[in-house]
Formats: structure tokens, sequence, C-alpha cells
């Protein structure tokens, strides 16, 4: 993913280039000091949050009672945001109500549980909510720790407040509570919402999400009251849904847990490093991913994120690949992923080419200031064998030619998965889906051998906010992120954008990619190296969380016009036919593939020993010599051909 224009910093600036290239090298040292290893011991699981649950803790003191400048008053507004929120949330979402000041005129004991936390009721929310007179105090941190009880045991609960002042119950700080109550931020996440605060209530409440790995939302209106509030509990909702063995990773090289192909959750602190042992063959290639899941919308820094490599342990510790993601932006935190691969040289006589173990390393940048939770950490293992002895592989696919047509038609409402576990399938189309602020949707998209996937999303004219005595943002970002099966990164090929500033105004963000040609995983420094496996490609696009202050609708509308162009081949060998059941099968254009197929055999070339460079080529056999030819051309939607290139994290 690209880095849009980097905005003022409000949460500590930029890490620095030296800090992070010291962070890198220090897990590279300590990896090529390994040159032995015994086995490693077993490892106790962690938890890593269960299903999601919501309470919301309503504030019912007195001052709820006052007006709130649209001829009603403040606790008829909430009772109208809370009907919103459960119109809004899915059926069965375990949701519950607390309310606190709502009994009697004074008393710092003076909260209760208006509706327990069970499957959605829509109804008897409503009429608890309909029932809240208020009256008293505002024993806030004592509300919050009945609220962290009243979820279910082992989920992965929020607490969302909702408050039009601070405090007035003395000791503790509800920010102490709420740092107590939320501890490492796997379990438990506390939100904030301003209802017409401003001063010393304001900084409390963003105090309290601060600590409590949460995000705080300012509503200055009734109008704001009832978005904010939706927001926050779809974005419960809509957590990412971890998938995987639980395992806990090594904390040095010499204890690294040991992974076979299959999946896998972890979690990960601040500046810490966790190590996984995985053993090889010699001709399999072999993708390790890693995907974080901080809190959306907490505090992070532009250089946070996370730095993988893979070193083989045996003779001197060779270091076979590397690969960081970062933010790249200081408006909270996203959902980042990466991977780093072993993938055998065609001749065999590359150093990381020998069966035996290699190591995982996957450690986590943090700048001071950013939000100190651990993140939960998915991991995917997955191999791909050889093909079979004497196949010979087509030839690599890296150029370009005439860009189709952009897909036009009625978009179809599609709502995309909450990660790369429940990704919406979608094939050639106009779709359309809405995004919350800080949320990452997720799609599949089939991508036979010889085809190719190109795509943009589009968000529209979007009306924001002005003035007023809210906090406004000038701008936010969207972006948009490619992951080849097996979740490796795909690298754009089309000088498409991927990243960029957006302030309501119509804008896109797209990636394209070159024929999945099995021969392209030799191209060295190319960005065809990462499309060289047939199956699902997953597409990732993101709304920054600075839309919660810049957008005036709760969510914003995003097209999506994705074509996978080409006809669809039996296989990776070279002259393979169309796939049974599919030939003649149309495209989305007329095919840049078809073209290159009709160019017919390629003609000789040479070669490096341990990476190609050229346009195509062809191998003859698994482990051969390599020939160069100059054919074949590859489309792309109709895009900008200028981008500014920086290291920047994807979703």
């Amino acid at each position: 993913m690209e880095r849009r224009p980097a905005p003022i910093s409000r949460r500590g600036g930029a890490r620095p280039p030296l800090v992070l290239a010291v962070a890198a090298c220090t897990v590279l040292a300590a990896l090529a000091a390994v040159l032995a290893l015994p086995a490693p011991a077993a490892h106790a699981t962690p938890a890593a949050g269960g299903d999601p649950a919501l309470i919301i803790v309503l504030d019912s003191s007195g001052s709820m009672a006052g007006p709130d400048g649209s001829g009603h008053t403040r606790i008829a507004a909430a009772r109208t945001a809370v009907g919103a929120v459960v119109d809004g949330l899915p059926d069965g979402y375990p949701t519950g109500l607390r309310v606190y000041g709502a009994e009697r005129p004074h008393g710092c004991d003076d909260t209760s549980l208006a509706h327990p936390v069970t499957p959605l009721d829509r109804a008897a929310m409503k009429t608890a909510a309909a029932a809240v007179r208020p009256k008293g105090d505002t024993p806030t941190a004592l509300a919050l720790t009945k609220a962290a009880a009243d979820l279910p045991a082992g989920s992965r609960g929020t607490v969302l407040l909702v408050s039009d002042g601070e405090s007035n119950c003395g000791t503790p700080a509800p920010c102490q509570v709420a740092a107590q109550l939320a501890g490492d931020g796997i379990g438990l996440r506390i939100d904030t919402v301003g209802f017409q605060v401003e001063g010393a209530a304001r900084d409390e409440l963003q105090c309290v999400a601060r600590a409590g790995h949460g995000a705080y939302y300012d509503a200055p209106d009734a109008a704001a009251l009832a978005r904010q509030l939706v927001r926050a509990s779809q974005l419960s909702a809509d957590a990412y849904r971890l998938q995987g063995e639980r395992i806990t990773g090594g904390s040095s090289a010499r204890t690294a847990a040991p992974i076979r192909p299959g999946q896998y959750v972890d979690t990960i602190g601040p500046g810490e490093t966790r190590w996984y042992a995985a053993d090889l063959d010699a001709a399999s290639t072999a993708d390790l991913s890693a995907t974080a899941v901080p809190q959306p919308g907490v505090a992070v820094g532009y250089g946070d994120g996370i730095e993988l490599a893979l070193t083989a342990t045996g003779g001197h510790g060779a270091t076979c690949d590397t690969r960081s993601v970062h933010f790249g932006q200081d408006e909270g935190a996203m959902t980042l992923s990466g991977a780093v691969s072993r993938v055998p040289s065609h001749d065999r006589t590359g150093t990381c080419d020998k069966a035996g173990r290699y190591l995982l390393a996957v450690h986590r940048t943090t700048a001071d200031g950013s939000d100190r939770g651990r993140w939960p950490v998915e991991l995917r293992f997955g191999t791909e064998e050889p093909l079979p002895a004497g196949t010979v592989p087509a030839g690599a696919r890296t150029a370009y030619g005439t860009a189709p047509a952009p897909l036009a038609g009625t978009p179809k409402d599609v709502t995309g998965g909450t990660g790369f576990n429940d990704a919406t399938r979608l094939a050639t189309g106009v779709w359309r889906d809405r995004l919350l602020p800080a949320q990452t949707r997720y799609y599949t998209v089939h991508v036979g051998w010889g085809q190719q996937l190109s795509y943009a999303a589009e968000f529209a004219n979007e009306p924001v906010l002005t003035g007023g005595t809210s906090v406004v943002a000038r701008s936010t970002f969207v972006a948009t992120s490619a992951y080849a099966p097996d979740r490796v990164p795909v690298r754009d090929s089309s000088h498409a954008r991927g990243d960029r500033s957006y302030d309501g105004s119509p804008v896109s963000v797209g990636l394209g990619t070159v024929p999945v040609t099995w021969t392209n995983r030799w191209v060295a420094g190319d960005p065809a190296r990462t499309v060289h496996s047939a199956g699902d490609y997953t597409l990732a696009v993101s709304l920054g969380p600075d839309a919660a202050a810049l957008a005036r609708d709760t969510a914003v509308g995003v097209v999506l016009r994705v074509q996978v162009t080409g006809q669809e081949l039996a296989g990776p060998q070279f002259k393979a036919p169309p796939l049974a059941g599919r030939a003649g099968r149309s495209t989305a254009a007329a095919g840049p593939t078809q073209a290159a197929a009709a160019a017919g055999p390629p003609g000789a070339g040479g070669g490096t020993a341990s990476g190609v460079t050229g346009t195509d080529m062809i191998a003859a056999g698994t482990g051969g010599a390599v020939a160069l030819a100059g054919v074949g051309v590859a489309a792309l939607l109709h895009r900008s051909r200028t981008r500014n290139r920086t290291n920047r994290g994807g979703a």
C-alpha cells in the first residue's frame, strides 16, 4: 500500500528511519547468530479474545435532563441514539445497557444494569432506554467497573461509554480505572462518546478511551451522537474474525515455537519479537504471513507496525526474506499484514534452497505515545509443491499493453468481510459497499493461470462536517491492498495509486497485476514476482480513522470495479489449454492475455544464477535453464500514470 502525503503529526510524528533500521537489524543479527537449534519445547496457549460483545454505559446524571439545543433533552437524544444502535447491529449480537445516576438525586454508588448482555433483543433494549430518567451524580469509574463485569467471561468485549460531563465522585479517577480494566487490550476495549462536552469533560473522556485501548468520538449535537454511537457499536460487531490454533511464539530464536503448514493465533506486545520454527523441504515454495489486528483507531505513530524476517538455521544462518509493514500515518491503528517467502531458485543453488529448519521472526515497532495494548497476530504458513518433473512452465509475464475500458453498469450492493477468513467473494463486475471510519473491508476474487486482476475502489462525493464545537478533520485517507494466495502482499504493476488523501471529494485507489504465471516467482526486482500462484486473491479497502471527524454520514460509500481478464488456463505449463468447462469464456476486456498467447512461443535469451530479469521468460523444466523473450501484455483499468512510492503497510 502506498503512503498518502503525510499530514501534520498529532501523535508524536514519524519514527526516525535510523530507529526502524536498528530494530530490523536487531532481529536479523539475532537470526544470523543461530547456527543450529535444538527442538523447541511446547508453549502455553495465550488468550486472544473470544466472541465479541457490547455493553453501552449511558450517563443518566441530572445534566442529561437539560436541553440539547434542538428543542429536546439530552436524554431524549440518547434514547434515540440507542435505538439507532440496536437497529443497526446484526441479529443476535450480544448487547446490554448499563446506566448511572438514574435512581436518586445523589449517590456515588448509583449504577444499575438496565438490560443484561444477551443476544440482541431490539425491543427490550429500546424499552430499557426509554425508562431511564436522569436524576443524580456521575459515578463514571464505578459504572465502568460494573460494565466490564457485565460482559460474558472470555469475550472480546467493548464498553461504549456515553457521557455529557466529567465524573463528580472523586477517586479513583475514571482514567485510572479504565487502564486497570482494559489491561493488555486483548479482552476489553473502552470507547467513549462525548455529548456536547468541552474542556475538562472532553479531556477525561479522551483519557478513558486512550487508557482503555479504545477511541474517543465527539458528538456536538443529537445527530452526531447517533452517528458516533452507531459507528462505535458497528466497529465492535465487525471486529476482525480471528481464526487458527492458539500458539505462543518463542521469546528468542532458541525457544522458537514449532509450526506446521496451517493457521495460528498469537499476541505481540510493544517492542516485542516472537519467534517460530518451520521445517522446509528443498523444493517447495513456502509463504509465512503475519496479520496484526490492533484495536481499530487507537493511537499509533507513523513507524509503528510489524517487521518479518525468515532465516535458515544451518551453515551461516542466511537471511532468506524480510518484510516491513508500517502504518505510515498517525490517525489511528488499522489491520496490517505482511509475508515473507522461501522460493527455491530455478537452478537450486541458492543459500536458502536446502531442506531444514527455518526461523520466522515477527517484531513489533512502537513509538512513544502509541497505544501499549497487545495485538492479536494471525499467522499463516502455506507451501506450494514444485511442478511435476519434466513440466515446462509458461513464460513469465511482466509487460503491459492497452488497458481495458472501465466497467460500467449499476453497482450491486455487497458487504465485505472483516478479514481474510470471511472475505466476501466477488467476480468481475461493479459492486458497492460502505465503510466506517477506521474500518477495512475484505473481498476475495478467483484469478486463474494466465489471468490478471485489476480493480478500482472509488470514493464519491461525501458531505463533510464544518465548524461548531466538534473536532473537525480537514482530511483523512483511503487505501487498498491486494494479497495473493497464502496472503503474500501483491505489488502493483499498473502505476495505480494504493493510498490517497480524502476530504470528501471523489477519489480512486486501486491495483493491477500481470497475468498469473508460475515462472514469475523468479523475476528478480519486479512486481510480477508476487503473482506466481493461481487461486483466491484478497482485496482490502480501508477508510482512515479521522473520517469520524470529517464525514457527516455514518458510513462512506465506495464503488468497486473489479476485472479479471484473460482466458483461464488449465495449468501453469507452456501452451496450457483453456480450463475444461471454461473454454471460450468471455472476459471483461479483449484479452491482452489472448494477444500474448497468439504471439507464439518465446525465443532464446539469458538469465542469472539466483534470479532472472527481463520481460518474459520460459523455463525448460522446473530446474532447467531459463530463456528470455519479449512477448506478453497485460490489461489494467484506466489509471493515472504517476505515483509516489513509499513504504506504507497494507491493510
